[in-house]
C-alpha cells in the first residue's frame, strides 16, 4: 500500500463507543477474516485499499479495525489522507473487540476467534 507522504492524524475510537450504524471496516487478511470478524464488518484486505476506494463511505463515520491497530492506523491515515473526513482507527484492534465483549462470528462454520 502507498503510504501518505505526511501520515495524517486520525482519532482512535474503543469498542464501547461505537454504535451499529459504523461503517467497520476491517482490513485484515482473508484467513484471518475467515476464523471471526465482527458482525456486520465490511472486508477490504489492506493490501487491496487502494483499488477499491470507492467501495469505502464518504459520509457516516467510517472505523477500521485489523488484530491489534497497527495496519488500520495505516489504512485509517492512508484513507484520510486521500480526502476521508469521517475515518477512525479501532484502538487495540479485533482482539480489543473481542475483549470488550463484542460479538464475533465466522462464515465458516467452526467457532470464531480473532488471529
Amino acid at each position: 500500500m502507498v503510504q501518505p507522504s505526511l501520515p495524517a492524524e486520525v482519532p482512535d475510537v474503543t469498542p464501547d463507543l461505537l454504535s451499529d450504524e459504523v461503517y467497520l471496516l476491517d482490513v485484515r487478511e482473508p484467513d484471518e477474516w475467515d476464523a471471526g470478524h465482527a458482525p456486520h464488518a465490511h472486508h477490504i484486505p489492506m493490501r487491496e485499499i487502494p483499488a477499491r476506494l470507492a467501495e469505502v463511505p464518504t459520509v457516516g463515520e467510517v472505523v477500521v479495525v485489523c488484530r491489534v491497530g497497527g495496519r488500520s492506523a495505516q489504512v485509517a491515515a492512508y484513507l484520510a489522507a486521500q480526502g476521508w473526513e469521517n475515518v477512525a482507527n479501532l484502538d487495540g484492534g479485533m482482539l480489543a473487540w473481542e475483549a470488550s465483549g463484542r460479538a464475533i462470528v465466522a462464515d465458516t462454520g467452526l467457532p470464531a476467534r480473532v488471529l
